[in-house]
């Protein structure tokens, strides 16, 4: 499987959101070449500010792993982690981000930080960015635009 394959299934749980209501932004996380967590955005659904879409997929691959500890795991998001998505991604011990769209607000992978790089924490995945980029800069520009129309 390539990295193309589970963002696109990313952006699928993206797209989940969007139709939630909630900011598109889908995550899959990956051990041994095979799903094993799933997420999307659903802090508004939930009413729960740590519902991002990666600490859904982690919660998820926890649960089915049978384990806090998701060394050996990727994690593919659609939109680079914030901080505090960084955090418990380092936590985890998830050995690879790739996430699809930079996040020139809250990015934590280069965008505004990168915590990833940072020699005093204990824990560093390898990050890439890009994948599947377009497609998911065109999800969430689609979502803010009909939220602005509906104003």
């Amino acid at each position: 499987m390539t990295d193309s394959v589970f963002m696109q299934a990313a952006l699928e749980l993206a797209a989940q959101a969007a139709a939630a209501g909630e900011v598109p932004v889908g995550a899959v996380v990956v051990r041994d070449g095979a799903i094993v967590g799933r997420g999307y955005n659903q802090p508004i659904t939930r009413n729960d500010p740590t519902g991002h879409a990666e600490i859904m997929a982690m919660r998820d691959a926890g649960q089915m792993l049978g384990n806090y500890r998701l060394a050996g795991c990727e994690l593919y998001v659609t939109l680079e982690p914030c901080v505090m998505c960084a955090g418990a991604i380092m936590h985890a011990r998830i050995q690879r981000v790739v996430y699809g769209a930079r996040d020139a607000k809250t990015g934590a992978c280069g965008s505004v930080t990168n915590l990833f790089a940072e020699p005093k924490l204990n824990h560093h995945a390898v990050v890439s960015g890009g994948v599947l980029a377009d497609a998911a800069v065109l999800l969430l520009q689609d979502f803010f635009a009909q939220r602005r129309a509906r104003k």
